[in-house]
């Protein structure tokens, strides 16, 4: 399975999961099963808010909608390609493809961060100052806001990605994961590695302890000011929301942290693909269910749409009785 010595590698093999035929089988059903749900779910909140016309002028739903996407195409990196590998012990990938993968699977985790902090502190403006918040929150604000989250998310990991898609990759080209992860590259690498390494964890932490501290700072201010004022319904609604956010953010956090922060945490193979499979796979899942299950507008804008599609059924077999008629 290794290249002869002295051999540049064209491409790398991912051993996957070391789990037999038949548990492979019933992974493959099962996170097939999963991705579909994802679609389905993120798709059913982007098309709720850009049907629904008071949710699309919302800056929380705007956020949402950009969130939902972006999760779509998170998962899309790297679950189809597990899938398609899933049936046989081991899958081969290019080394273009690998990096190509690496830098995007990468740069759209980036842009989570990001995202989750701008909704953080999109939460803290509408709480802590909802007398300023439709200036300093407005649809223009929004929308830069979004812009400046995809464009960081694409352009922070991309010196890292280029410093070690550089590196010379000779005779071993075996991945023990099953996508292109910067640890078991790095590991094939021939030395002199350079700077790529401390580069690549340097841009790590400032992404995830940054955004992580914002993120963290925010919630507990809004925390402290929902506590202060918890008495009021609308308050203790906004509370309710804001603990939801809360998990979706420890979600991600904690297993992105205990990946890429902790020292050792890429060490053990299967503890790391499990690690990885959760914040691939389940969080994107879990996450418009999170952010929407005991949120009323969204609740309400899918009540609307359900009447809109009834009367659209009405008036179309109505039309088709008098066209019989006729």
């Amino acid at each position: 399975m290794e290249l002869a010595n002295g051999t540049v590698v064209q491409e790398f093999i991912l051993l996957g999961f070391g789990v037999t035929q038949q548990k492979r089988f019933l992974l493959l059903i099962f996170f097939t099963i999963l991705y579909i749900l994802t679609l389905v779910e993120n798709i059913i909140i982007i098309a709720l808010v850009f049907v629904d016309t008071h949710l699309a002028r919302l800056p929380m739903y705007i956020l949402l909608s950009n969130f939902s996407w972006l999760e779509m195409c998170y998962v899309s990196t790297t679950v189809p390609r597990m899938l398609f590998d899933l049936p046989s012990p081991h899958g081969v990938i290019s080394f273009h493809a690998c990096f190509l993968q690496f830098y995007i699977f990468f740069s759209l985790g980036s842009t989570e961060c990001f995202f989750l902090s701008a909704m953080a502190l999109d939460r803290y403006l509408a709480i802590c100052h909802p007398l300023r918040y439709p200036q300093l929150m407005s649809q223009t604000s929004c929308y830069t806001l979004v812009a400046t989250c995809w464009v960081l998310g694409f352009l922070w990991y991309l010196i890292p990605a280029i410093l070690i898609s550089k590196l010379l990759f000779i005779g071993r080209n075996i991945i023990d994961h099953f996508l292109c992860d910067p640890g078991p590259i790095l590991s094939l690498a021939c030395p002199p590695l350079g700077n790529a390494p401390v580069f690549s964890q340097i841009c790590l932490n400032a992404l995830i302890i940054g955004n992580g501290f914002f993120v963290v700072l925010s919630y507990t201010t809004v925390i402290i000011t929902l506590t202060k004022t918890s008495k009021q319904g609308s308050h203790r609604k906004a509370f309710s929301t804001i603990s939801f956010h809360v998990t979706v953010v420890t979600l991600f956090y904690g297993s992105v942290a205990g990946m890429y922060l902790i020292p050792g945490g890429e060490s053990q193979s299967e503890v790391t693909k499990a690690v990885t499979l959760f914040y691939t796979s389940i969080t994107p899942f879990l996450n418009p269910l999170i952010y929407t299950l005991r949120n009323d507008q969204v609740k309400e804008a899918l009540g609307r749409l359900l009447k809109r599609k009834d009367k659209w059924l009405k008036r179309k077999a109505v039309a088709s009785k008098e066209g019989r008629r006729e």
